[in-house]
């Protein structure tokens, strides 16, 4: 049995994803994709095929001292959420592209919560009540 490599296993991952999450002209795909040095993201109408909005580190506008980082990747997002909006688009299906929802990703996604996309979607931590109750 040949041995896959990472980059492999994220693209099974996003193949699997893609199946369950698709974009339309309303609630487009919100899509990631992550280098080692950038990170990208795009709204995607799947249904006309064709890309509303997208920000990057690779813009010179939004472009730091390195794109391959947490605070980077909250500057994409909240760029991304002021384009969407004035695109006309207030809500998205989140495709974090076969990467693990934690570190930059998800300093994006929840950057785009903060700035106007999904609200009625806040990810909201439980109380050390909640949590003490609960076990």
């Amino acid at each position: 049995m040949a041995q896959k490599n990472r980059a492999d296993i994220r693209r099974g991952v996003h193949s699997r994803i893609r199946k369950k999450v698709r974009g339309s002209e309303t609630r487009p795909r919100l899509a990631v994709f992550r280098s080692l040095n950038h990170i990208y993201a795009q709204l995607i109408d799947d249904d006309s095929g064709k890309t509303l909005a997208a920000a990057s580190t690779a813009e010179k506008a939004l472009a730091g001292k390195t794109g391959g980082n947490i605070a980077a990747a909250e500057t994409v997002g909240k760029a991304i959420a002021e384009r969407a909006l004035a695109a006309g688009v207030s809500n998205v299906v989140f495709d974090r592209g076969g990467y693990v929802y934690h570190g930059r990703v998800k300093a994006l996604l929840d950057a785009t919560r903060t700035a106007g996309l999904n609200k009625n979607e806040t990810a909201e931590k439980p109380s050390k009540e909640e949590s003490n109750n609960e076990s």
